[in-house]
Parts: structure tokens; sequence; C-alpha cells
């Protein structure tokens, strides 16, 4: 009896690991958009880490200096991609419109707007900043790419999210990110004809 407890259990522990793996398959596929994206691509704060006494004086400078020359691009810039860094996304935006407001053609800085936007929940907010991009750099594979990732995973678009990441492929052909593209859109295809 003793041997045939011990089957048991060895057959129990089994098809419980199986279980257990087979769920993990079907989580981590479910979540995998997520995953990708926060682990390779979607580009987002980089940091939750409270901001340093040495950079929180690098800000008050860069505040003075903006103060002292509103039309600074340098310190506009660099105030919002240092709040960029530390998702501090209210400040970063506003940061980003004023050097926006002096280049307003500038597709790099827009996505950053756009993320942070999207970051705060203005989703509009964010796809109108990727598209304003877009048309300022029509190659401009970053916004192309952002604004498919708002559209599928914020505003629920499929149709919407298909059309912007096929028009990103055409600007990004190859990469690791281009290949997940193509991958997402397989899938979405073949689940939302």
């Amino acid at each position: 009896m003793k041997k045939g407890k011990a089957i048991f259990t060895i057959l129990l522990v089994f098809v419980l690991g199986f279980l257990t793996g087979s769920i993990g398959v079907i989580l981590t596929r479910q979540n995998g958009v997520e995953k990708f994206l926060v682990h390779h691509m979607a580009q987002s704060p980089v940091t939750k880490e409270p901001i340093s006494i040495e950079l929180m004086e690098k800000i008050e400078d860069l505040k003075e200096a903006v103060r002292l020359k509103p039309n600074n691009l340098a310190a506009w810039l660099r105030l919002g991609n240092i709040y960029f860094d530390y998702g501090r996304y209210r400040e970063a935006i506003k940061a980003y419109h004023n050097y926006l407001s002096l280049k307003p053609d500038d597709p790099d800085i827009r996505t950053n707007m756009g993320i942070m936007l999207r970051g705060l929940g203005d989703d509009d907010g964010a796809i109108e900043e990727f598209r304003k991009a877009t048309l300022s750099d029509p190659k401009h594979a970053n916004s192309r790419f952002q604004l498919g990732l708002v559209l599928l995973q914020n505003k629920k678009d499929v149709q919407e999210a298909i059309l912007a990441w096929k028009a990103y492929l055409k600007v990004e052909l190859k990469g690791e990110r281009a290949n997940w593209v193509r991958n997402e859109l397989k899938r979405l295809e073949t689940t939302n004809p």
C-alpha cells in the first residue's frame, strides 16, 4: 500500500505541476502585451525612486534658468526629461508644453508628451500628440508605435491600432519591436477579422 501512495503522490505532484504551468502560460499569453512592453518596448519613466537632493538642486537651477530666460529650449528639455524619468507626469507635461511652444515640430518631445498624457489617463491627448509627431516626421517610428499601443490598450480600438501598427511597420522594418508588432498584428487580425 505504501508503494501505491507513493505513486499516487508522484502523479498528483506531476498533474498539479502541469496544471500550474499551463495556467501560467495562459496568463502570460493574456498579459503578453503588457509584459513585453514593460520589459522591452514601452517608453516609460525609468524609475520611481525619490529625486535626490543633488537632482532637486539641478531642477531648481533649471527652473531659475527658464524663469530668467523663458525661451531656453535646453533647460525646458532637460527639466521635462528629468520629470519624465522620475514619472512626474504633470511637471514633465508642463516643461514639454513650454518646450513645444518654442519648437512645435519636435517629434521626440511630442511623443514624450503623449506618453506622459497617457500616464495621466488622457488617452485622447496622448493620441493627439502621437499624431502630431507623425505629421511633423512621417518616418518617426516611436510615435507610430506608441499610437498603436494607446489605441489598443487604452481605447480598445483594435481596428485603429492595426492601422497604426501597419503604418509603423512601413517606417521600422527590423528589430525586436518590429518583430513583436508583426506577431501582435497576426494575433489581432485572426482574433478580430
